[in-house]
C-alpha cells in the first residue's frame, strides 16, 4: 500500500513527521502561513497516483473462475463468470455494457466496461476472453479430446489481469479506457463456430470509431513465463510495451523477439487497421489439454504482466494522442 509521506497535526503549532526516520520538527506559524504550507504539502490529484497492481489478488480471481469449472458456452459456469464480471465491474464504478450477438444460431456475449467516456483521446482497449474451449483436442491422450478444457491459463489468466486492472485504474485517468471481456474466442476448428475469435470479430464489426491502441492479454499466467512478440501484432506497439517491460526489469519474461503467428482476439482489430497486439505466452505445453489447471499458473506471472500493462497504460494516457 502507498504510505502517506507526511502526517500533520497542529493547534497553533505544526508538527511534521517525515519519512526516512528524520526527527520530528515543531514550528510555530501564523494561521495563514500554516494554510500555505498545508497546500504545498498535499500532493495534487494525479492520474499517475494509483494503487499498485496486486498479483496475489488477481490470482484469487483466477482461482474463482477455475472453481466454476470449464466456462464452455452454454454452461452454468459460462453464465456465472459473465455475471461475476458484470457485477464486479459495476461495483468498481465502471460503466458496463452487455453486447449480445447471434452467430451460427448461438448467442455470444461481450462485456464492455468503460471509464472516461467523455474524455478526449487516447482511446485504449484492453481485452481478454472469458470462455474456455469445449474440447481438449491437443491433449496427448486421444481419449481426452472430447473433454472440456478447464482453462486456468487459457482464459482465466487474462480475465484475472483485467479484473485487477479494473480495481487499480484511477477514476480520473485521462482519455477513454475500455476493458473488454470477449466471448467465443476459443472455438476454432470445432462444429459450433469453426472459427476463432468470433466474439472479438463481432465487437469490431459493431465498433463506431477507431481506438488508438488495443492490447489483448491471453495465456499469461504460465508459471514459466516467456512472452515473445506476436508476429501479426502492431510492431510499434510491441516495441513500446516491451521497452516498458525492460525498464521494469522483466526482460527475461518479455523477450524482444518475434516468434509466433497467433489467431487471437487482436486479429480482427489488426485486419480493421487498428493498432493492436497480443501479449501471449504460446510456449505453454498444456494448451488445449485437460492439464491446463491451477497448478500450472502463478501470481508472479500475473504480477509481471499486470505491472507492464498498467505502467504502459498510465504512460500512454499521459501523452497526447
Amino acid at each position: 500500500m502507498k504510505q502517506n509521506p507526511l502526517k500533520i497535526a497542529y493547534s497553533h503549532s505544526l508538527t511534521f513527521t517525515l519519512p526516512m526516520k528524520l526527527p520530528t520538527i515543531t514550528i510555530r506559524f501564523a494561521p495563514l502561513i500554516i494554510l500555505i504550507i498545508l497546500a504545498a504539502c498535499i500532493p495534487p490529484t494525479s492520474t499517475n497516483e494509483l494503487i499498485e497492481f496486486d498479483g496475489e489478488r488477481a490470482f484469487k480471481d483466477l482461482e474463482y473462475q477455475v472453481s466454476l469449472g470449464p466456462r464452455v458456452i452454454g454452461s452454468d459456469a459460462h453464465q456465472k463468470v459473465r455475471e461475476w464480471i458484470i457485477e464486479t465491474n459495476d461495483e468498481l464504478g465502471w460503466e458496463t455494457e452487455y453486447q449480445s450477438h447471434f452467430i451460427s444460431g448461438q448467442e455470444v456475449h461481450n462485456i464492455i466496461s468503460k471509464r472516461g467516456e467523455n474524455s478526449d483521446s487516447p482511446w485504449i482497449i484492453i481485452g481478454a476472453h472469458y470462455d474456455s474451449r469445449s474440447n481438449a483436442d491437443n491433449d496427448p491422450n486421444v481419449e481426452n479430446h472430447n473433454q472440456p478444457v478447464l482453462g486456468a491459463n487459457d482464459g482465466a489468466s487474462g480475465v484475472a489481469v483485467l479484473m485487477e486492472l479494473a480495481r487499480v485504474i484511477p477514476k480520473n485517468i485521462s482519455g477513454r479506457i475500455w476493458l473488454v471481456y470477449f466471448d467465443a474466442e476459443d472455438y476454432g476448428n470445432l462444429p459450433l463456430f469453426s472459427d476463432w475469435a468470433v466474439g472479438s470479430q463481432a465487437f469490431v464489426n459493431s465498433l463506431e470509431g477507431e481506438p488508438d491502441a488495443v492490447v489483448v492479454v491471453d495465456m499469461i499466467g504460465d508459471a514459466d513465463l516467456n512472452i515473445f512478440m506476436e508476429r501479426y501484432s502492431n510492431r510499434e506497439l510491441n516495441e513500446e510495451i516491451w521497452e516498458i517491460a525492460a525498464s521494469l526489469g522483466y526482460e527475461n519474461q518479455f523477450i524482444p523477439q518475434p516468434k509466433w503467428n497467433i489467431i487471437d482476439d487482436h486479429l480482427p482489430f489488426v485486419r480493421a487497421g487498428i493498432p493492436a497486439i497480443d501479449i501471449i505466452d504460446f510456449d505453454y505445453p498444456y494448451w488445449h489439454t485437460v492439464e491446463d489447471t491451477l497448478d500450472k499458473v502463478s501470481p508472479e506471472s500475473l504480477q509481471i504482466v499486470g505491472d507492464v500493462v498498467l505502467t504502459w497504460l498510465v504512460s500512454r494516457t499521459s501523452q497526447n494522442p
